[in-house]
């Protein structure tokens, strides 16, 4: 399980700006939350650095509330689409634990939109209706997130039932959305629409079920 932040990283975390998420503290103190994933440093100067998705969710945690660890919106290197304990991750679907308790929609709520702050400060022109490059290295991440936070259900570990199921696939920047109720399939992928990912339906061939191909939108 992640440590949490040491009070002095805390104190940094909780001064940041409430609506952009830009911290201020030393350079040892900005770096060590970047290693952690609690923060990014913006490419551009003056090479700011802000809160991520996780950072965003630190703080939003009191100090005093049990399992307060750093969580992590991305999965460990090597690890896309799979789970990981004690750490925050989208649900791709499969998951042997798919409740949305309070705390949960908090959780998802929190990501998504330190996500979209993501997008504002590190796509060129601070739009916030297409991916940013995160996303694109993270995909099942990404189009879990971006489904959750919209209000649809994962699946569970079942081989088959509702729910959908984010995978990665063989193209490069796409994964494979499945959901096995048709009405459900469309809405998941108006959601990703929406969230500024490229979609079409496709038919597994030797299935014939179908599903929705998504990529995130460059333009």
């Amino acid at each position: 399980m992640t440590r949490p932040p040491t009070a002095a990283q805390r104190r940094v975390i909780d001064a940041a700006d409430p609506v952009t998420g830009r911290l201020r503290g030393t350079e040892a103190q900005l770096a060590a939350l970047v290693g952690r994933g609690l923060a990014f440093r913006h490419p551009r100067p003056p090479h700011a650095h802000f809160l991520t998705p996780a950072g965003h969710r630190v703080r939003e945690t009191p100090e005093s509330e049990p399992g307060a660890e750093a969580p992590a919106t991305a999965p460990p290197a090597g690890s896309e689409g799979s789970g990981g304990s004690g750490v925050f991750a989208a649900r791709i679907g499969g998951e042997e634990d798919v409740g949305a308790g309070p705390a949960r929609l908090r959780e998802v709520h929190s990501a998504w939109q330190g996500l979209l702050e993501m997008r504002r400060m590190t796509n060129p022109d601070g739009a916030t209706d297409r991916p940013c490059g995160w996303e694109r290295t993270h995909l099942v991440r990404a189009a879990a997130l971006a489904l959750e936070a919209a209000g649809h259900r994962p699946a569970d570990a079942a081989a088959a039932g509702p729910g959908y199921r984010v995978r990665a696939t063989p193209q490069p920047e796409a994964v494979a959305v499945h959901e096995p109720d048709p009405v459900a399939l469309r809405a998941c992928a108006a959601t990703l629409e929406k969230a500024g990912w490229q979609v079409g339906e496709h038919t597994e061939p030797r299935t014939g079920a179908r599903y929705v191909l998504a990529s995130p939108r460059r333009a």
